[in-house]
């Protein structure tokens, strides 16, 4: 199994990365499912797959059943049969996942690209624009923390400048964020961040 990095707690839930180097037809043999035909392009067919066979590893690591993925109404994840908590994120050739047994979780996995810079001023706080500064990596970082804020509330309408917040932090390989949704009250958020050589991945971390 190609997983590339994996973080499990037993009894509370873990997170993993797939670094996609399969066939379609071999994902869909392990992940026992065929990805929807509405699905057109290849790479995004490949992360569908990847992404069901991360969730199927994660929910039998924390001794659950896995029975397939359904959707709400606003596009959040949930295992089919069961109350625990799922996050994914796609940044080819990197599917990324995240199971709780207890609370919402959000996990997000981007490679840092010059766009971030770009969209950075409608995405970022004055306050995080000022502490990002050039250095793309850490832009890459504050992006992904929102995005994982996102997944966790669940639900869309926020606005990810004055909504989804992150404390100023410093870079290193590897640290911890603290995030605020800001809808009808503030929820504080504990996040982790990884910088990898090929990609950012920050997900939920436990309290």
């Amino acid at each position: 199994m190609p997983i590339k990095k994996t973080e499990i707690e037993k009894g509370q839930g873990g997170w993993a990365i797939w670094e996609v180097g399969e066939m379609e037809s071999e994902l869909a043999f392990r992940a026992q499912e065929e990805c929807p035909s509405d699905i057109i392009n290849e790479s995004k067919r490949l992360e569908w797959l990847a992404g069901r066979n991360l969730l199927r590893y994660l929910a039998e690591a924390m001794g659950e059943a896995y029975m397939g993925v359904h959707k709400d109404e606003y596009g959040k994840p949930f295992l089919r049969e069961s109350s625990f908590h799922v996050s994914l994120s796609h940044s080819y050739p990197f599917v990324a996942a995240q199971i709780s047994i207890n609370h919402p979780v959000g996990i997000d996995l981007e490679q840092p690209k010059e766009k971030l810079l770009h969209i950075a001023p409608r995405v970022l706080s004055p306050t995080e624009l000022q502490d990002a500064g050039n250095n793309l990596t850490k832009h890459c970082v504050y992006w992904c923390a929102k995005e994982a804020l996102y997944k966790i509330d669940g639900k869309k309408g926020l606005h990810f400048s004055n909504q989804l917040n992150i404390a100023p932090f410093e870079l290193q390989e590897a640290g911890g964020l603290t995030g605020t949704i800001s809808r009808f009250e503030k929820q504080m958020v504990h996040l982790a961040y990884v910088v990898d050589k090929e990609f950012v991945l920050v997900y939920t971390k436990k309290n």
